[in-house]
């Protein structure tokens, strides 16, 4: 029989402290702006959403929130230290997905997991041990002993959110993480972050998927042109209408697509 994936939404969490805090970030390429004057502030509990057209600064934003890309000005603080003045203390406290992640795919799936566990600090037992967890946890499997290499998208995707896991970081950043991953198993991964974030973590993903941003997250910013147009709880953002629908409305209008007058002229 085939499982079918439940439905999973948010649960109510109180929120903590600020975690992560933009302030007046912008990055330009010459005279092109790809993210302008963006502040935002993520709470300590929060499951964030990150949305936008493509092109609209998702990943840049992400990029600079992370230390990834240097802003051409603004500031970035995780839990109140500057991710540029500070790089190896602010990233040693967040767990990265970026987007296009290369990972060291001669390598197998557990031996990867072994290796990043070294490479963020922690001892051998401890790599080892929480190694194990993981490959349980994401149910690897006979996978675990494969090399990345040899992994389907979806299957690449999971071992790099368990390596952006394996040091417990406080903060969460993942460019479209459930790109590519089938339905059961995206339901597996949004059941592991929700039990981070009860435990006490942070997430900030971005993602295309407004039902499951709509689903999972209880905080969104909609990003366009590299501007931040709308920010708050979900339900505050939508309204009384979907995500989806006020996401639509809010790049384009509620205008219908005209031009294609001509499609199905010819069809009668």
């Amino acid at each position: 029989m085939t499982p079918v994936a439940r439905v999973t939404s948010a649960p109510h969490r109180e929120l903590g402290g600020t975690v992560l805090r933009l302030h007046d970030l912008t990055k330009r390429y010459g005279s092109e702006v790809a993210v302008q004057s963006v502040s935002l502030d993520v709470r300590r509990g929060s499951f964030y959403g990150i949305v936008g057209p493509n092109g609209a600064g998702k990943t840049t934003t992400l990029s600079m929130a992370t230390g990834l890309l240097k802003p051409t000005s603004g500031t970035v603080e995780v839990l109140g230290i500057d991710v540029w003045e500070n790089a190896a203390e602010a990233r040693s406290r967040i767990g990265i997905l970026p987007d296009r992640l290369r990972l060291f795919d001669q390598l197998t799936g557990g031996q990867l997991l072994y290796y990043t566990g070294v490479l963020r600090g922690l001892d051998d037992e401890t790599a080892r041990a929480r190694t194990a967890s993981l490959i349980q946890a994401f149910e690897f499997g006979a996978a675990a002993n494969r090399l990345v290499v040899d992994y389907s998208a979806g299957m690449t995707k999971k071992i790099a959110l368990a390596s952006a896991l394996i040091h417990s970081p406080e903060l969460l950043v993942l460019d479209e993480p459930f790109e590519s991953i089938d339905p059961v198993s995206a339901v597996q991964l949004t059941d592991i972050l929700f039990d981070y974030v009860s435990r006490g973590g942070t997430v900030i993903l971005s993602s295309h998927s407004m039902d499951l941003v709509q689903r999972v997250c209880d905080h969104v910013a909609v990003i366009v042109d590299g501007e931040i147009l709308a920010d708050g709880t979900v339900d505050a953002v939508r309204g009384d209408i979907t995500l989806e629908e006020r996401f639509r409305d809010i790049v384009r209008g509620p205008q219908r697509t005209e031009g294609l007058d001509w499609l199905g002229i010819s069809f009668n």
